[in-house]
Formats: C-alpha cells, structure tokens, sequence
C-alpha cells in the first residue's frame, strides 16, 4: 500500500503555532482532494481541513479561523499551518489523499500517511 509521508509535528505551547506538511509518492496520480484528519488517545479520527485540487477547502468547527489548509499541485503537497493551538488540539495528525471525489466528515478512503503526533501543553 502506497503511503503518504507527514512532517512537522512536535510540542508546543497553548496559543503556539505548528506546520504539517505531506508528500503524495509520484506513483499517485491525479489526485483530487487531499486534507488532514487527527484522532485522540480513545476517540474517533475525525476530519480537520480538506482541499480540492481546484482550492476549494472545508474546515471542521472546531479549527475555523486558526487553521489554514494549503496544497501545491505540482509537488503532490499538502499543508496545514496551524495557529493559536490549544491542549484539545493534542492529536496524531493523519495525511489523507484521494483520486477520485472530495473529503467529507465521516468518510475514510483513500491514501493515508503513518501520522504525527501534536503536542499541546505548558
């Protein structure tokens, strides 16, 4: 199974900033949508951001106005620049990728990246 590749993750304080990047391998073409899920110690993984391939983006609530998804086509790359962070945003961060369709809360196909781990703590 081809895999997506993230970076970026780390500690950081409450009202810090982080930058997520992930890489799409070239044997991935065509891709349409790609975004950023997460999932706490004992909950379910749930959707952050997703961006089409034409720029459209879809935010959950609960990261409007702090986070921002942003992608570069030629390069097959995703990011999530994400700012004034809080301890609830403590999470393994997931890179998503798909072909064919747009990402949408509740739906889990695609191409997956290993994760990366979000820190928030004083």
């Amino acid at each position: 199974q081809v895999q997506l590749v993230e970076s970026g993750g780390g500690l950081v304080q409450p009202g810090g900033s982080l930058r997520l990047s992930c890489i799409a391998p070239g044997s991935i073409v065509s891709i349409n949508a790609m975004g950023w899920y997460r999932q706490a110690p004992g909950k379910q993984r749930e959707l952050v951001a997703a961006i089409t391939r034409g720029g459209t983006t879809n935010y959950a609530d609960f990261v409007k106005g702090r986070f921002t998804i942003s992608r570069d086509n030629a390069k097959n790359t995703v990011y999530l620049q994400m700012n004034n962070l809080k301890p609830e945003d403590t999470a393994v961060y997931y890179c998503n990728a798909r072909r064919l369709g747009t990402i949408v809360p509740g739906t889990f196909g695609g191409y997956w990246g290993q994760g990366t781990q979000v820190t928030v703590s004083s």
